[in-house]
């Protein structure tokens, strides 16, 4: 799936990343509890969170996650957005439950990671 139809799908709308949103995304993994992304083995990975802070963006980092989409209608703070647009990554916000947000984005075509 790409980039683009998940923010289609999500209703969401683009903070950094918007020349990227051609890029796939294969699995999505949704948790605020952010040692959990830490475990993930996966490329071209999108995450679902609702905790919107710099640890959030630095996990998807390390990680090397294609997307944070931030669910529940948080939204990014400004060092946020700088930091997520020194790594080059994309993230958008939905009004979305996390639940809703995976319904849809599974319903999609989304897989995933387990």
């Amino acid at each position: 799936m790409k980039l683009n139809e998940v923010v289609e799908l999500l209703d969401a709308k683009v903070i950094t990343g918007a020349d990227k949103l051609d890029k796939e995304v294969s699995f999505g993994f949704a948790s605020d509890l952010l040692s959990d992304v830490l475990t993930i083995d996966s490329e071209y990975l999108l995450l679902l969170t609702g905790m919107a802070n710099l640890q959030a963006i630095r996990t998807a980092e390390m990680a090397e996650v294609s997307c944070v989409a931030f669910v529940r209608d948080k939204k990014m703070t400004p060092e946020m957005i700088e930091l997520a647009s020194e790594n080059g990554l994309v993230t958008i916000e939905s009004s979305f439950s996390m639940f809703h947000a995976i319904a849809v984005l599974h319903d999609g075509g989304l897989k995933p990671v387990y």
